[in-house]
Order: structure tokens, then sequence, then C-alpha cells
């Protein structure tokens, strides 16, 4: 079962042994399934049904009174379809949330693109630890998936425009979807857009429109059929862009494949691409699984 990480449990058995009240269960269940966040933007139906029946394995375990807020959320819970998308919300330090809707297959619909990534979580958290590399700039983002990164960005680096960009038309849908979800529009503050973006077709001419200072991209390293295509987009990114005014380029990768993340590199550098590994510890924000290597790179010529 995947339960909440970040939840004290070992604290909550102790409490619970120790004084045979459910009063921090109550208020566990006022800031997770309770919450106003959670009812307007529900986590799926397997994940609520899980974590709540934990809840009360737990309180049944130190026989404690029966708490019925928990016995009618759960009965809530179990009374729900499953459905094929659900809702994720991210905290952010300001207190504020970033909430998407994501597929809860990790794979659905021809693409991988429907779900939040660990690279994308990894790149939000250095983007909170390194907002100068946003502030009053133009950002372009490549392959965004379904927006954590680029909201993320957006609610808390004071960007002065915003470009989302993909290419599957499903992932380019639900994208939009979750940045309207998120209260941007090409009239907020920053001006976002969301654009449709073939790494093949698109021309100089359209990157020195779009103009960015900054260009970020996580977990796009994964296929060696499109890791050319990526390259030769990168090369166009750094090439056309002024002499006075060369743009930060930034790819965090998780490592799944070593063999297509060394191709990936050594096609970097048969391009003309130098890099170097941005190391350094992050601010642990998002709950997630940090056992995968990830590792961040900048570009330049």
């Amino acid at each position: 079962m995947s339960r909440l990480a970040s939840l004290p449990w070992t604290f909550l058995e102790n409490d619970l042994e120790s004084n045979k009240s459910s009063d921090l269960i109550l208020d566990i269940l006022k800031q997770t399934c309770l919450h106003s966040l959670c009812r307007k933007f529900p986590p799926s139906v397997r994940y609520r049904r899980l974590f709540l029946s934990e809840l009360i394995r737990r309180q049944e375990a130190a026989d404690c009174d029966p708490l019925d807020e928990l016995y009618d959320a759960l009965t809530d819970v179990v009374a729900a379809a499953e459905t094929t998308e659900c809702y994720k919300s991210y905290l952010l330090p300001c207190g504020d949330a970033v909430s998407l809707l994501e597929n809860v297959a990790v794979i659905s619909e021809g693409t991988t693109g429907l779900v939040t990534w660990e690279a994308a979580l990894h790149l939000a958290e250095w983007t909170l630890d390194h907002r100068q590399s946003f502030t009053g700039r133009t950002v372009l983002e490549l392959g965004s998936g379904v927006g954590l990164t680029g909201i993320t960005v957006c609610r808390s680096c004071s960007p002065s425009r915003y470009v989302f960009s993909d290419c599957h038309p499903r992932v380019l849908q639900k994208l939009r979807d979750n940045v309207q979800l998120n209260g941007l529009t090409e009239q907020t503050s920053p001006s976002v857009s969301v654009e449709e973006l073939d790494w093949t077709e698109v021309t100089e001419d359209r990157l020195k429109e779009i103009g960015a200072n900054t260009v970020i991209a996580a977990d796009v390293v994964y296929d060696p059929d499109i890791v050319g295509s990526l390259v030769t987009l990168l090369s166009k990114i750094l090439r056309c862009s002024s002499a006075e005014i060369l743009p930060e380029v930034l790819v965090c990768s998780t490592i799944r494949n070593p063999e297509t993340y060394s191709s990936f590199k050594q096609q970097l550098q048969n391009a003309g691409i130098s890099h170097h590994v941005i190391t350094g510890p992050v601010n642990k924000v998002f709950p997630y699984n940090r056992v995968s290597t990830i590792e961040m790179i900048k570009l330049y010529m």
C-alpha cells in the first residue's frame, strides 16, 4: 500500500496507545480527506480507501473509541466509483497548492505524459531554491506533461511570461485544463500560453519569436528514438539566440536507462553542446520516491 510517507505513523501509534483517544485521528482526517482542498480536488478512490482503512486499522488495534467521522468518510469513498483520472495536490512552501488532474495509470492513451514524474518534482523543487533563474524572464518548458513544474514556477518564481509546450494531443488538452484549473491565462501575471511544439518541425524563427531567457525540461530523455530530435531542438535554441542573451537551458532527467542517457550526452557533445552537472541538495518540498537517480544538467555552446 502506498500511504502518506510524511504522516507521523509512529507518533500516531504511540499517541493512540497512550491516550486511547481518537482526537489525533480526527485532526488528521480534517487535514486530509475532510479538508476543503481534498473535497474540491479528490485524490483517487483507491488511495483514499487505503488511507482511511489504515487509519481505522490503527485505531481499532489501539482499542480506541470509534470515530463516526472516520467510518462515514470510508463509507463515502467505498460508494464512489473508480475513475481513470484523479486529482493530485502539491503544497507549496507559501501555503498555496498546485492541483492537477492526472491519469491513474502510468501509461494511457499511448503516452506517459498524463502523470507527474519524479524529475518534474525534483525540477520544481530546484526552481523554488533558485527563483532568480526565472524572475522577470520568459520561460519555455519542453515536454510540460500535466504541468506541475511550470505551474510551480508561475506561482512562486514571478516569471514575466511562461510558455508550456508538448506535442501529444491528449497531453496538450490535459495541460490546458490544468493550467486553467490553477487560474493561469494569457491575461494573468505571468502571462502563460500552452503551445504544440513538435521537436522535429519547430523552426528557429518560432524559437526567436518565443524569445525564452530560460528553457527547462524534465523527464524528456527516456526514449532513444526521440533523443536525436531533442538534441537538434536544443541546438537550435542555443544557436538561434543572440550572443548577448544566451538562454539558461536546464534538463532534469531520471536515469532509468543509463545507455539511453549516455547516448543523449554523446549526441550533445557531437552537436557542439557542452554541459555541466548541477550538484547540491534541494529542499524537500513534495513527497515522492527519491530512490531513483535524478540528474540536472545545464547546457551551453
